[in-house]
């Protein structure tokens, strides 16, 4: 994505920094995002304040990896020019490269999104119309929201049906909300046409593997290492004793007031959800969740049987989908015990709001 403000230009700047645009805007194109950033910057110097520049300064930021910096130059590009649906498009994409697990991050970036859609929509520009729907579909992926999710991405495919990224994407929240038939053929449709694509192999490979074709699972992550080794190393492995040993470290590690009320709460472990487990929710479980809590939480149990509750409480881990979400043995293991902090949190009766505040989402 580069600015499309060229036209603009002659209206607003002088000769010579209209020159200068150009020459970033080749520089950017080009690849050659120091050259850019230096540029921008040097345009802004002659001419504070004009939105091209910020623009091209806050891009050059992105490329360059320094995202606290860019996101800094995207606000103050929109100052300038709030309405402006590049600037929008540029601040949403920005909150959300570097939102990792920063849920408000990501939430900011959707806020755009939906202005952004609505003025694309008011100017009649349809290529942007389709990448504020694309960007609002990621998101709301990231945060959860596979449903709404879906209908963004439904919604830009009416656009530009033939996009890989808004099909991988669409396949990516068929699986989340567990439609897999839908998923499976979605993502083949993909490799149809980009038979290189990793997240397409990786979530085929999960869905085999819940059908129990464990050659076929083997074969597509296999692929998607192959294609994509950063994203898709191999998983960590524990053996059932190191594994049971972490778990039960994790529960030492809880406060005292806590483990009073685990005694009648089974904790098991298993290889990954069942269809019922994800099913029996509304929305549906992520089959890729790391643990579940299955009961009533300590305030809604009976007040009368209270430990005895004739339905116990458990709390189920999933051992493969750990595994896989771990970079490292130490990650691994901490993420055990982060797991099993939360999902005591919910036999606590806290949700999810509560628990992201208090950093076990």
């Amino acid at each position: 994505m580069w600015p499309r403000m060229g036209k603009r230009t002659s209206k607003r700047a002088e000769p010579d920094v209209e020159a200068r645009l150009e020459g970033v805007a080749a520089a950017y194109e080009g690849g050659a995002f120091e050259e850019a950033l230096a540029g921008a910057e040097a345009v802004l110097a002659q001419a504070p304040g004009l939105p091209e520049a910020l623009h091209w300064r806050a891009a050059a930021l992105m490329e360059l990896g320094r995202q606290e910096e860019a996101l800094e130059a995207w606000r103050r590009a929109l100052k300038a020019a709030p309405d402006d649906l590049e600037l929008l498009l540029g601040a949403a994409e920005c909150l959300m490269d570097q939102s990792g697990d920063d849920r408000e991050a990501v939430e900011d970036g959707l806020a755009l999104c939906a202005r952004g859609r609505k003025l694309a929509r008011r100017a009649d520009d349809v290529e942007l119309l389709f990448e504020f729907l694309l960007l609002e579909g990621i998101g709301l992926n990231q945060v959860g929201e596979c449903g709404q999710a879906l209908e963004s991405l439904e919604a830009a495919l009416e656009h530009v049906p033939k996009s890989v990224e808004a099909r991988l994407e669409r396949a990516i929240a068929l699986f989340e909300l567990c439609r897999f038939p839908e998923a499976r053929e979605t993502f083949e449709e993909v490799l149809g046409d980009t038979p290189e694509e990793p997240w397409a192999h990786h979530y085929l490979g999960l869905m085999a593997e819940r059908r129990g074709e464990l050659r076929e699972a083997r074969k597509r992550f296999a692929r998607a290492q192959t294609l994509a080794p950063e994203e898709f190393p191999p998983p960590v492995r524990l053996r059932e004793a190191e594994f049971d040993q972490a778990v039960e470290a994790a529960i030492k590690a809880l406060p005292e007031h806590v483990k009073g009320y685990l005694d009648n709460v089974t904790l098991a472990v298993e290889e990954f959800p069942k269809d019922e487990d994800l099913l029996g929710e509304a929305p549906p479980l992520s089959p890729c969740i790391l643990g579940v809590f299955r009961g009533s939480p300590v305030g809604e149990r009976n007040s009368i049987l209270g430990a005895f509750d004739p339905y116990p409480a458990s709390i189920v881990l999933y051992q493969k989908n750990l595994e896989r979400f771990a970079r490292t043995r130490e990650e691994l293991i901490e993420q055990i015990g982060i797991t099993v902090m939360h999902e005591v949190g919910h036999f606590m009766g806290l949700d999810e709001d509560d628990l992201w505040q208090r950093g076990l989402d």
